[in-house]
């Protein structure tokens, strides 16, 4: 079996925008033949929201309920083969974890997408609080995905460096601000994915690890102040998961080697790049894993996720 934990899927009202010059490629039909095309099985479905940056909290909660309800139409129409993934804003208040719990609840979710940065809040924020406890309670997986520019944007305006440099940039600095001011600590049954492998946190988490452990000695780089874990951060990257999102096999190979093959997880982000789909597959398959380590990384620890064994 084959489960692609990474993909994106648009409302209708948001494929219909201007912007999409009618060729939007999130599309489920995209998801879809994609899916059938190249032999997976399972798609899990989500929605970046990138557009939440633009938009005040009243309307970024008008959005979600959008997205949510749309999502679960089509997680109900093609069981077996899609499942989907709530929105969140962690810091947004009692509307949103109530929007949130609906869609686990009574729509039946299966977990919640969230960005690593919004408008200038990260998900370790002490009002982000009250999101894990109830992700916590509500046993489900979290997402963590990078908006669709990250902090230093005035510098990768062209290039497209917002997207290839910036977005996992963004994602380590909120993976590694998760880690260091505690989240794990506090709430060591969440079940947090680092979406695109955590945007390079495999490469810096011996760096974390140094400016951890030599506290007087590196006074010089900064305060590490007030400490808010017990462990060097690697042990509590462990503690998380990463999607295999990377497109880069020496990049897999070190998340693997870091992780264990029992916290990686395959998926393209492919829609909306669907050419993505085959690739990430010729990649597993390149990686030389033994069949019980491909067999967990394609669809094993998403079962285990997503409660479907």
């Amino acid at each position: 079996m084959i489960i692609d934990w990474h993909t994106h899927v648009h409302t209708p009202t948001d494929i219909a925008k201007p912007f999409w010059r009618g060729r939007c490629p999130m599309t489920i039909e995209n998801v879809l033949d994609a899916q059938d095309r190249v032999g997976i099985d399972m798609t899990v479905i989500s929605n970046a929201l990138h557009e939440l940056r633009d938009m005040n909290r009243a309307e970024q909660l008008d959005t979600i309920g959008e997205v949510n309800r749309y999502l679960a139409e089509q997680q109900d129409r093609h069981p077996g083969k899609i499942v989907a993934f709530a929105s969140c804003v962690p810091s947004g208040g009692d509307d949103f974890l109530k929007e949130l719990e609906r869609a686990v609840r009574k729509d039946g979710l299966k977990g919640v997408w969230i960005t690593s940065s919004l408008q200038g809040a990260y998900p370790d924020d002490d009002a982000a609080r009250p999101f894990f406890e109830l992700v916590c309670d509500l046993d489900i997986p979290v997402v963590i995905h990078p908006p669709s520019i990250g902090f230093g944007e005035e510098r990768m305006n062209e290039y497209r460096l917002a997207s290839s440099v910036g977005r996992p940039f963004d994602n380590a600095l909120a993976i590694s601000r998760l880690i260091v001011r505690g989240i794990f600590e506090r709430f060591p049954d969440l079940k947090l994915v680092g979406s695109h492998l955590g945007g390079g946190i495999c490469e810096i988490i011996g760096r974390l690890d140094y400016a951890y452990e030599l506290q007087e000695e590196a006074f010089f780089l900064g305060t590490y102040e007030p400490m808010l874990i017990n462990h060097p951060p690697s042990h509590y990257q462990k503690m998380m998961y990463l999607d295999l999102v990377c497109y880069h096999a020496p990049t897999a190979r070190c998340g693997i080697e870091t992780m264990g093959a029992d916290r990686i997880l395959f998926g393209t982000d492919a829609p909306p790049l669907t050419v993505l789909k085959s690739r990430g597959l010729a990649m597993v398959d390149d990686l030389g894993l033994t069949p019980a380590d491909k067999d967990k990384i394609l669809s094993g620890n998403a079962r285990k996720l997503l409660k479907l064994q």
